[in-house]
């Protein structure tokens, strides 16, 4: 194995684990010491290394923050989406998880420990480790591992070993997969399976993930179940009214319209009341609370949208939003990956991209138009007019800021658009300018 190599954990067998572990202990004494090690951490690893050692993270010695009350645990669990998937996501995973000697463990979005169970031998020994209901497993709070890392990255992470930052966790395999929300794009939490190193399987990063993306398909079922029910409320009533109006979920999913287009989201301001408001696609409405939901009926006559400012915030590692002030209203919308990455780059060429271009910029394929005007269609239907296109920019009336990280390398930590990339390497040499 050469110095540019990394292992593959997806092609370790029982025999070489312990040869791999003992490696990656290696790689990490020397990653710690400032030396260039043998072996390369995986990309994924890397930048979480890098994090931590950053935040100032001992690791050497566990750091427990306080564990959550009974109280507090019961008060997240019922607040969490992710409470009436529990007896699916036990389905799916406590048998096969306690047969292979595993435990299930799901955390909220703050990688707060909400549910754990599986082998009883296994669960004594997370104990040892802090690896318990109420504990806090944010990568920033116990370095990296298979609930904080998939958070900060938003894609499923398996960190094997001595991958793990903090030595007391090195005999463990932990894997895990981040839940988003599929109604609005908001990190729920993490499923997440581990155990110790002799059970590892191959097979079980895909096994995971598979699990998050089946809650997130019920989470969407749960999602048309409620718009379906709403419609039903609505439906009469809209059939009464002239001019343009639509029902709405309190996420600004349209259940039905009448005097216009349909359409599938309007993006809602923060607090919703009855009376006015105004809507970004929309313009001035009346809005009148429904069973489940809103009803906006249009202002035929709207106020228009002065001195807007819209603020992009890529600041945080994994909450990104966009705030837009103007003289009539002010709403903020938490921004998904992609979108977050599409309006970034937007920001950088205040002229406008083609579709062409901004599939380069993304994907770094001018071909994968489609793909760019599709996402660039969702990004209107919050956006409205506030987004130009011929080509796709910001309004030209609009003042246009941007709040960055104060590291250039956390730009964005989980995007892999050339564009980004240019930008935080540009960023990481300007800051070491002498």
């Amino acid at each position: 194995m050469n110095k540019d190599s990394t292992i593959d954990l997806a092609r370790l067998s029982a025999m070489d684990v312990a040869h791999s572990s003992q490696l990656l202990k290696g790689v990490r004494e020397a990653t710690l010491s400032g030396q260039r090690p043998r072996v390369r951490p995986r990309p994924v690893i890397g930048d979480s290394w890098r994090r931590m050692l950053e935040g100032g993270v001992d690791p050497d010695h566990d750091v427990r923050a306080g564990l959550l009350t009974a109280d507090a645990l019961e008060e997240r669990r019922q607040a969490s989406p992710l409470f009436p998937l529990i007896p699916m996501l036990r389905e799916a995973l406590v048998t096969v998880a306690d047969a292979a000697q595993h435990i299930m463990v799901i955390s909220d979005a703050d990688g707060r420990i909400l549910w754990r169970e599986g082998h009883p031998g296994v669960l004594r020994m997370a104990d040892r480790i802090g690896f318990e209901l109420g504990a806090h497993w944010a990568e920033d709070v116990v370095g990296t591992n298979g609930i904080g890392t998939p958070l900060v990255a938003r894609r499923p992470v398996q960190v094997f070993s001595a991958e793990h930052f903090v030595q007391s966790q090195h005999p463990w395999i932990c894997t895990g997969a981040p839940v988003t929300d599929p109604r609005d794009g908001r990190l729920l939490g993490v499923v997440d399976i581990s155990g110790p190193l002799d059970t590892m399987h191959p097979a079980t990063l895909s096994w995971v993930h598979s699990v998050a993306q089946l809650a997130e398909a019920r989470l969407r079922e749960q999602l048309q179940a409620g718009l379906e029910r709403l419609r039903t409320v609505a439906a009469p009533v809209l059939a009464r009214l002239t001019g343009r109006a639509l029902a709405v979920d309190p996420l600004g999913w349209t259940a039905a319209v009448t005097g216009m287009p349909p359409v599938d989201r309007v993006a809602l301001p923060k607090s919703v009341t009855e009376g006015s408001c105004w809507v970004p696609s929309l313009g001035a409405c009346r809005v009148t609370a429904m069973p489940g939901g809103w009803l906006l009926m249009v202002d035929e006559e709207p106020r228009p949208l002065d001195a807007t400012r819209i603020a992009l915030d890529v600041s945080r590692p994994r909450r990104w939003s966009l705030e837009v002030s103007g003289a009539a209203a002010s709403w903020t919308h938490e921004l998904s990956p992609r979108h977050a990455e599409l309006l970034y780059v937007l920001a950088l060429r205040p002229a406008g991209r083609s579709a062409s271009e901004l599939a380069d910029d993304l994907f770094g394929d001018r071909a994968r138009t489609v793909t760019v005007r599709a996402e660039m269609s969702r990004v209107r239907r919050y956006l409205g007019s506030l987004l130009a296109h011929r080509p796709y920019r910001f309004a030209d009336d609009a003042e246009v800021a941007v709040v960055l990280p104060d590291d250039p390398r956390d730009l964005l930590p989980h995007s892999t658009a050339p564009a980004v990339a240019v930008a935080r390497q540009a960023g990481t040499e300007t800051e070491t300018e002498p």
